[in-house]
């Protein structure tokens, strides 16, 4: 498996397979075809569907400017469904051509070659790989990144952590409407200054952690600086859940630091063995990851055991399955950013269960990575990341439509 950096890259928004992966893809193919006189791809699939809400046409200018754009919407059969393809030209002759894919996080693969930008460093794979190495020499997890990583893991960390604060602390500050023509206003500062009548602890804590979330992923939707954790789409849960446990809580930054490590192995475990994009496998390859994440994180802040952890963490993707990407609009919004609130909600309720029932479970951390790779390759198209489908084609329809009367049988 490589190495556990991968899964966090520091980056602009909203869409680390639509913006950050294609923006490394036209620089790589840039570097390779120097005496090109023109470029021109081809964006397909999901790139194609929802690219511009996403702006992808704007991250693949910045990596390669001046090259021509087009997206085929009509192209089926895909060897992945965030498929470019670039061609460099010379006085009008083709002169070299290569397909990327964008296969989420940021990370892209170059057809017919090994992955050029991560090495692999552990010989596990498996979460239940790790989990038998830990039993048999008795140290944790942690003990085990940093003894495969090494120490210069943690200055990588404490970046990736420090970017995680300054988005959240941004995004708190932040009002006003974002781009890109739903007239969604911002709600983070609201929802953090705002309490409510009789507000408890635990409504408190609810409503801080929630204009946390929202505060990275209105970042995001903005198209600032914010961390894969592991997608753009999904980048507030972590952080909001982190920021909580140092800033409210008072946990301080190394065990943060260690925590954001084991967050990063079960997302490496996620996209190792199935897919953390949503266009190949819906919202539940996103969020569905980054509450797993969140929720082995907060397992481990909490100093519970490695069985905790996983249980933590497979609860979290377990109650996640079958949740499908279809963004209105093609933009990281709707549904997108209070997505993000709820999953966060959901990592805290799968530790709490995961404390106390650990020893009950039937269901592996590994069994539900695959569980969901598979729904996710037997959803339909129009869930995964193309707004074709459900609250993307409502919301654009809703004004049209009648209202379909149903009928009850007796």
């Amino acid at each position: 498996m490589r190495s556990i950096k991968s899964v966090y890259k520091i980056g602009h928004g909203p869409s680390s397979s639509h913006t950050v992966g294609p923006y490394r893809a036209a620089k790589i193919f840039r570097e390779r075809w120097p005496d090109a006189d023109s470029y021109q791809v081809t964006l397909y699939g999901s790139l194609a569907f929802t690219g511009e809400g996403h702006g992808t046409e704007k991250a693949v200018r910045s990596g390669l400017p001046g090259i021509e754009v087009i997206f085929d919407r009509q192209t089926k059969d895909l060897p992945h469904p965030n498929t470019m393809l670039f061609k460099a030209y010379r006085n009008g002759q083709e002169i070299g051509s290569d397909r990327i894919f964008s296969v989420g996080g940021g990370s892209i693969r170059i057809e017919n070659e090994p992955p050029h930008e991560e090495r692999e460093v552990y010989p596990e794979k498996y979460f239940s790989d790790f989990l038998t190495v830990c039993r048999e020499r008795n140290i944790s997890l942690t003990q085990l990144i940093y003894e495969v990583e090494g120490d210069e893991l943690k200055d990588y960390l404490a970046t990736v952590w420090h970017a995680m604060e300054d988005s959240v602390r941004r995004g708190l500050k932040a009002e006003g409407t974002l781009p890109g023509g739903l007239n969604l206003a911002r709600k983070a500062k609201l929802l953090y200054e705002k309490r409510c009548y009789n507000e408890n602890g635990d409504v408190t804590m609810n409503r801080v952690i929630a204009a946390y979330a929202y505060a990275v992923s209105e970042e995001n939707a903005d198209e600032n600086i914010v961390v894969t954790a592991p997608t753009c789409g999904s980048c507030g849960v972590l952080p909001a859940l982190m920021y909580y446990m140092q800033h409210d809580r008072g946990f301080p930054e190394n065990e943060i630091l260690d925590a954001l490590a084991v967050a990063a192995l079960i997302g490496n475990v996620i996209r190792t063995n199935a897919s953390i994009s949503g266009a190949e496998c819906g919202c539940q390859a996103e969020i569905g990851s980054a509450c797993s994440m969140a929720a082995a994180a907060l397992a481990s802040l909490y100093g519970l055991n490695i069985d905790q952890i996983e249980y933590a963490a497979e609860i979290a993707m377990e109650h996640n399955l079958g949740l499908t990407c279809d963004p209105v609009g093609g933009l990281v919004q709707i549904p997108c950013i209070e997505r993000n609130a709820v999953a966060a909600m959901r990592a805290i309720s799968s530790v709490n269960l995961s404390r106390f029932l650990y020893e009950t479970r039937k269901i592996s951390f590994d069994d539900v990575v695959k569980t969901m790779y598979r729904t996710g390759r037997d959803m339909d198209e129009k869930y995964r990341e193309t707004s074709h489908g459900g609250l993307a084609r409502i919301y654009q329809n809703r004004d049209r439509e009648p209202e379909t009367a149903v009928t009850h049988e007796p």
